[in-house]
């Protein structure tokens, strides 16, 4: 039995111009995460995170904060499915 997860996040804030995405990118990669993370034309930052629950846990804790620049006012995190290889970057929605 496996505990692999996969949940979809908005997070809300000043997170585009900041990084975020890169950064996303290059936690995921480091966490053993796939999935992807876009910019959205309404200012918020969309990802899909994949892996082990535990590592998905430490990957919202991460983006919780963001890196640094950036502000998280929040992140809506709801369970979804799909099988990713890999982590990137996707164009803006």
């Amino acid at each position: 039995m496996t505990d692999k997860v996969t949940k979809h996040v908005i997070v809300r804030g000043l997170v585009q111009g900041v990084g975020f995405r890169f950064s996303t990118v290059r936690e995921a990669q480091g966490h053993g995460i796939t999935g992807w993370v876009r910019n959205r034309r309404d200012g918020t930052v969309e990802a899909v995170l994949q892996g082990p629950r535990d590592a998905v846990s430490r990957m919202l804790e991460w983006i919780e904060r963001g890196p640094d620049g950036a502000r998280v006012d929040g992140i809506e995190v709801t369970d979804t499915d799909g099988d990713f290889t890999g982590f990137g970057s996707r164009p803006t929605a």
